[in-house]
């Protein structure tokens, strides 16, 4: 079933290879549309997948920071979301 990621009436990501991680859909990064991504500063770590990075998303000049997050590197057992993106920050996904 293909996913759909928006926010501010645009679609930022659309795949039907999404992998669901502790409920959240995480988009291949070949998915993504990379004009409205921008790489942040923040970091945080999770104790089994390892640290995630963030993107702002900006749409018509608003902006969501740190609305996606990815883990560029991942510990081993969340090998298969390397890179993927997932959203929060009031981006849809269905």
């Amino acid at each position: 079933m293909t996913k759909k990621a928006t926010w501010n009436g645009q679609v930022l990501a659309e795949s039907d290879k999404t992998i669901v991680v502790e409920d959240n859909h995480y988009f291949p990064p070949d998915s993504i549309k990379k004009e409205f991504f921008t790489e942040t500063k923040t970091h945080t770590t999770c104790g089994w997948k390892g640290v995630a990075s963030y993107y702002t998303i900006t749409v018509d000049g608003k902006e969501n920071k740190d609305a996606a997050w990815y883990y560029p590197d991942t510990k081993e057992k969340a090998n298969n979301i390397k890179g993927y993106i997932a959203f929060w920050k009031g981006v849809k996904v269905e």
